[in-house]
């Protein structure tokens, strides 16, 4: 199988392949778009934590922030008491899936192996 290599520079982090690792690196941000993606609709805060399980409130909030400022996904905040939050992906976001399923794929074929 051929492979094709992109331009490395100087500097890894300058390459489309930093860029990417930048957006989606973390422990939890690849996992949280997927979730979102999977849940097809706009999702509220608990609903997501309950989806991931093992994380805490502050890391998922700063997963969230992160996720938004770097655009991947939206969070729509409702004037209601209790207050009422939905994330969901951005197109940007959306375009990062086939990404997500390639490594997901490769996994179940490592699973199988």
């Amino acid at each position: 199988m051929e492979t094709e290599h992109h331009e490395f520079k100087n500097n890894i982090k300058e390459t489309g392949f930093g860029f990417t690792l930048s957006l989606i690196g973390g422990k939890y941000k690849m996992t949280v778009l997927y979730a979102l993606y999977i849940s097809n609709n706009p999702i509220r805060y608990n609903q997501l934590k309950r989806m991931l399980g093992d994380i805490s409130f502050k890391t998922l909030t700063n997963t969230l922030k992160e996720l938004e400022n770097d655009q991947l996904i939206n969070r729509k905040e409702y004037p209601q008491v209790p207050p009422k939050v939905e994330y969901s992906l951005t197109e940007k976001g959306l375009s990062l899936i086939p990404v997500l399923d390639a490594i997901c794929y490769w996994g179940e074929e490592q699973l199988e192996k």
